[in-house]
């Protein structure tokens, strides 16, 4: 009989309770009573939705308070020591602290979790790091889970993959140093599980997704053969890619199991399949944890059949990779059309697909039948449907030539004139676009939307709030103004709410990290742009100063990473329709009199393939896209970028190819150690290090802020480099921000006064 299981299930709640309940702790409104309260409720509820779907086991272990690699360093006792905290008594706020930060501590480093857009808390290795032990906070969840009668498997990030993932702070030559500490650390965590009742534990390695170096594929049997000793049943996970180079590796490792990623890899089971030990179990990931189109069941169902004859109770059938990617329950959806919405399976309706597999490969397909109709329906409405196709989105495409991608001149010449034209100081000051967003404008967005205001009100509150922020950059003494955004609910579904070929859902919330909860529009066709989306509030906004305004948008890399994306097509052709959509709002920004344009790109990085072999062709038409929308104005306007919280050193060369005027990045929570890539790699264009950490609660003084600036200047020429927080303000309050941005503001005039100069020059 064939077994049913996921990865992993969101644990943001569907409507989000759990931000909301972080967010009144944060804020003091409430205590960490309250908190676990509400998280020990949204676990029975989400275990309890994968027992009454029908999987054989629920997941234990797939909650955290912020972020699954800190829970694990939480529970392994394994925090950085320059935060002062007992491990064994790490409470919430403490807890919280290593992710945010504090007056007193910088926060962790925070980077992209593979090529998602999920962020995770960066391990920080050096020689006297601990593995001793830390909070109970697992081992309190299998306890509840058991009360309520569930079968249960935990989920855990594997010693290998949290290793890797880490940083070496200190006095270690190497990230395999410290592997027999953690070996002996995780045999005491398997230990403890063992005695608690567990019985299958799904350890994951997504590395193995990597192009990993011969020293860590060597570190797999050692390591294994250590854990697997009084340990309950190992399910070693991958997922985000293939692995059948690991096959031989996998299949002679001693675990119980292994489970493939068989949409990211579909055509890898072949090389697991032939040969697979008698005694293994092995898992197909064959529902996509990543998108959320219904899957077609009939074609899945005709896969697995041979390998249920072979395998029989020793294949499950399970997502992907963890559902932590999707939102929670289309149920709640009262946004969407029916039939956009019956194409659609979000986490809890991909439980049930699930369910249906293993019910039909078990002989009980008329309790899946029902299942099996409405995929097949989708699928047939889905290629049908009228609405996929625009014949002129298809036209234009068809006409993109590479002269499309090409400026008039290249860099150093428009340099020169741009520098005639704005005439801006040594060192100029800017911000990357949003400023806070606070409560009002968030209600005045909401009323319109629910037609409690109409248009002119609206209008004028959102103008009321762009004559404050542009005041106060003036007051802050900024160089290049930027218009705050207040129109802007999400960088990403701003736009798409403009564009035909996008839809949006009411309560399709994914986790971006900690309580930052998105959500992904939907692209089910053809990207058209009927009109102007962000000319009149640049226009008004450069009509309030004399400075320059920097027109805002997101780039079309960025459009396609965070949405889920239609699947009937290649990727690359949908990130080219969004290029000839921005492409022709930056000309119509120009034309309005807006001389910089900020085409922002922070998921340019994580759209890489895991795999060097597949980079090229990803970065080919990831470059090209950018330049397709960048490149259709005169050499006077001021092309910029953004990407954050990304490591961009392996490929710096395609991000020079860009060949935007000016980069901003986010650098201050490594220390500006992201900018020493760019300084070895001799980046042509104008640089903007990130100088303070937007995302925590403090302020930044000067002196830590000109520290890094004259870090920047071992690196980066004073004629290239730029002054400007790591990323927006829009989650910050207008307290903190002004005097965060005023302490910016003089960490750039000392430098200024130090090397004399009044004007940028080349």
């Amino acid at each position: 009989m064939a077994i049913a299981h996921v990865l992993g299930f969101p644990r943001i709640g569907a409507q989000r309770e759990l931000k909301f309940a972080q967010e009144a702790f944060w804020a003091g409104e409430s205590d960490e009573t309250a908190l676990r309260a509400t998280g020990a409720t949204l676990r029975e509820r989400h275990w309890q939705t994968q027992a009454d779907a029908g999987l054989d086991l629920v997941t234990v272990g797939d909650f955290a308070w912020y972020d699954q690699v800190l829970n694990t360093l939480a529970l392994l006792g394994a925090i950085p020591a320059r935060f002062g905290f007992d491990p064994q008594q790490l409470s919430l706020a403490d807890y919280f602290t290593l992710a945010r930060g504090s007056k007193q501590h910088f926060a962790m480093e925070m980077t992209k979790w593979f090529d998602t857009n999920y962020h995770y808390l960066v391990p920080e290795w050096s020689a006297d790091v601990k593995f001793d032990g830390g909070v109970n906070w697992l081992f309190d969840e299998v306890s509840e889970a058991q009360a309520l009668g569930h079968f249960t498997k935990v989920a855990l990030i594997g010693p290998l993959t949290l290793l890797y993932l880490g940083k070496i702070k200190s006095d270690l030559s190497h990230k395999l140093d410290l592997l027999p500490k953690i070996v002996v650390g995780y045999q005491q965590l398997l230990q403890r599980l063992h005695w608690a009742g567990v019985t299958t534990v799904q350890i994951d390695e997504p590395i193995l997704s990597l192009d990993l170096a011969a020293e860590w594929l060597a570190a797999f049997t050692p390591t294994y053969t250590a854990l697997s000793k009084q340990a309950p049943a190992l399910l070693l996970t991958t997922y985000f890619g293939e692995v059948c180079e690991h096959a031989a590796l996998l299949r002679s490792l001693p675990v119980q199991g292994v489970h493939l990623d068989c949409v990211r890899g579909a055509e890898q089971v072949g090389a697991f399949t032939k040969d697979w030990p008698k005694d293994k179990i092995l898992s197909l990931g064959v529902i996509d944890g990543r998108n959320l189109w219904r899957a077609d069941l009939d074609g899945i169902l005709g896969k697995l059949k041979l390998l249920h004859e072979q395998l029989d109770d020793r294949l499950w059938i399970g997502s992907s990779c963890s559902l932590l990617h999707v939102p929670v329950d289309l149920s709640n959806e009262n946004k969407l059309d029916d039939e956009l919405k019956s194409w659609l399976a979000f986490a809890t309706q991909k439980l049930s697909e699930i369910v249906a597999l293993k019910q039909a490969l078990n002989g009980n397909f008329s309790e899946a039948e029902a299942q099996f109709i409405a995929s097949r329906a989708a699928q047939a409405s889905r290629r049908n449907s009228a609405r996929i196709h625009n014949p002129l989105v298809q036209r234009r495409l068809a006409a993109v030539s590479d002269a499309d991608g090409q400026r008039i001149s290249n860099f150093p010449e428009r340099i020169s004139k741009q520098q005639a034209k704005w005439k801006l100081p040594a060192f100029p000051t800017t911000t990357i676009g949003s400023f806070p967003q606070t409560a009002e404008i968030r209600q005045t967005r909401a009323a319109y939307k629910r037609g409690e205001i109409g248009h002119l009100a609206y209008l004028e509150q959102m103008r009321d709030e762009i004559r404050f922020v542009v005041q106060k950059q003036e007051e802050l003494g900024l160089d290049v103004f930027v218009h705050g955004e207040p129109e802007r609910n999400d960088m990403v579904e701003y736009f798409g709410e403009q564009l035909w070929g996008y839809a949006f859902t009411a309560n399709g919330w994914v986790q971006s990290y900690g309580s930052r909860c998105v959500k992904p529009p939907i692209i089910y066709g053809d990207v058209y742009r009927p009109e102007a989306m962000t000319v009149g509030w640049s226009q008004f906004a450069q009509s309030l100063t004399s400075k320059p305004m920097k027109g805002m948008l997101t780039g079309p890399v960025t459009m396609l990473q965070w949405s889920f994306v239609r699947d009937d097509q290649p990727r690359a052709t949908t990130a080219l329709q969004i290029a000839l959509v921005l492409r022709d709002e930056v000309c119509d920004l120009e034309k309005a009199g807006i001389g910089m344009i900020q085409i922002d790109e922070p998921a340019f990085r994580e759209g890489l393939p895991l795999k060097s072999r597949d980079w090229t062709s990803y970065l080919e038409s990831a470059v090209r896209a950018f330049k397709i929308s960048a490149a259709g104005v005169k050499d006077e306007t001021q092309i910029h970028t953004h990407m954050c919280y990304s490591e961009f050193n392996d490929i710096l060369p395609w991000i020079a190819a860009m060949d935007a005027d000016v980069i901003t990045i986010e650098t201050s929570r490594s220390d500006m150690e992201l900018l020493d890539g760019f300084g070895e790699f001799a980046y042509p264009n104008d640089i903007g290090p990130g100088v303070y950490d937007i995302h925590a609660p403090r302020i930044p003084q000067v002196d830590e802020m000109e520290r890094l600036l004259r870090k920047a200047r071992g690196v980066i020429p004073d004629q290239r480099l730029w002054v400007n927080p790591d990323c927006g303000l829009k989650t910050r309050g207008w307290p903190e921000t002004y005097a965060a941005l005023e302490n910016m503001v003089s960490a750039a005039w000392r430098l200024r006064e130090e090397v004399g100069a009044e004007l940028k020059v080349a």
